[in-house]
């Protein structure tokens, strides 16, 4: 029998499912089974409709006690994982049935299968980061033999405090965009050329896309704010904005009288491509996450601001290079940031192909490669690698 894995996820998201299928083929290459154990969404979870479905997965019936506005989940732990010789948590506070499996790990001592965290190692986007919640998350992600990583920030923050940097590894988090990038590389000239008829843009050079949704801590003030500055510096500046969410009425509102001002509603597939192939920058001073990955596929260097509540991914940003983090979040700072990289084609230039080189780093399979080999580290470390026999 070969060494087994189990890796325990409360609901399976429809963008994790391709992950886990190439991380079981690349641990079976190793001799290694892994065992994928997931329940289902909460009533609050599941209007999101954002859940899929792998046929070797296990399946279990999550419960579900609502506190303080908050849904905590006990997931039964199926008798067929509980002989695992490594087991990986997602951490969250609320997942109550995390803690009996790191206290049997603790009165077990040398020789019992490790357990590990799969996680951000705090919330970076809380508004209390003293609060108890982030004291309680401090004190329990030290009581793990491992850890997986989202970013070079966790990382950073594992550190800090006081978790051994030979046990932890850095999974740099990742969606699949390559079909993305085909997409943006195969748009017919024609096809832009409809949109810029469509749009009214004409031949300007001067487009920047804003593509998420919309809601109060992507900052939408400050765009719209900062927008009709880097119009007046720049008289062929058009903003063209996808998404939706609860501040879309907001931007559409301003829209009407701002011919410029492109919303455009949500767009996938081939317009999406289109729209992105059109801009040179994706302007976003709120909320950084994995859509950074999208603006690295079509080489558009991000403009976000450093107080924003930005999720781990925000480190794959190199401030200069791949985008520009701007320190002062007034709408006049940020425009003039802006408008300043746009009147500099040398510069943009080069932040342009510095962010195609950074989407070749931050792919799938290189977080599928670092998932596994940290499996395997883990797994030797402890004793339990090949101890089975097949």
């Amino acid at each position: 029998m070969n060494t087994k894995v189990a890796i325990l996820q409360h609901r399976l998201l429809h963008y994790r499912v391709d992950f886990f299928q190439r991380l079981h083929d690349e641990l079976a290459r190793h001799g290694v089974e892994l065992m994928l154990v997931h329940g289902q969404a909460s009533a609050a979870e599941a209007v999101r409709k954002d859940e899929g479905h792998l046929p070797w997965a296990t399946q279990v019936r999550n419960r579900f006690l609502g506190v303080a506005g908050k849904d905590l989940i006990w997931q039964p732990l199926p008798r067929s994982a509980r002989d695992a010789d490594l087991c990986v948590m997602i951490q969250e506070n609320r997942v109550l049935s995390n803690y009996p499996l790191i206290l049997r790990r603790r009165l077990a001592g040398a020789g019992a299968p490790p357990l590990a965290f799969w996680g951000h190692g705090r919330n970076f986007q809380t508004t209390a980061p003293s609060g108890w919640r982030e004291r309680w998350k401090s004190l329990m992600l030290r009581q793990v033999d491992w850890w997986f990583a989202y970013t070079s920030m966790t990382v950073d923050h594992l550190r800090a405090s006081g978790f051994a940097a030979d046990r932890i590894s850095n999974l740099n988090n990742a969606i699949d965009v390559s079909a993305f990038r085909r997409q943006i590389e195969a748009v017919p000239e024609a096809e832009l050329a409809r949109w810029r008829t469509d749009l009214g843009l004409g031949d300007s050079q001067c487009i920047a896309v804003f593509c998420g949704s919309m809601y109060p801590e992507k900052k939408l003030d400050l765009l719209l704010a900062a927008a009709d500055r880097i119009r007046a510096a720049q008289p062929d500046f058009h903003l063209l904005m996808i998404g939706d969410g609860p501040g879309a009425a907001e931007v559409r509102a301003a829209a009407a009288s701002r011919p410029w001002l492109h919303v455009l509603g949500v767009r996938k597939g081939a317009d999406k491509a289109a729209l992105f192939r059109l801009a040179c920058v994706q302007l976003n001073p709120g909320l950084v996450g994995l859509h950074v990955l999208d603006a690295f596929s079509a080489g558009l260097p991000m403009i976000t601001t450093a107080r924003a509540l930005h999720s781990p991914e925000i480190a794959y940003l190199q401030g200069g290079t791949t985008g520009l983090v701007i320190d002062d979040d007034r709408p006049e700072a940020y425009a003039e940031a802006v408008s300043l990289l746009l009147r500099d084609a040398s510069r943009l230039q080069a932040m342009r192909a510095a962010c195609l080189e950074a989407a070749g780093r931050y792919t799938l399979d290189n977080m599928v490669s670092n998932f596994a080999r940290g499996v395997l580290d883990c797994l030797e470390r402890h004793g339990r690698l090949g101890r089975r026999s097949t």
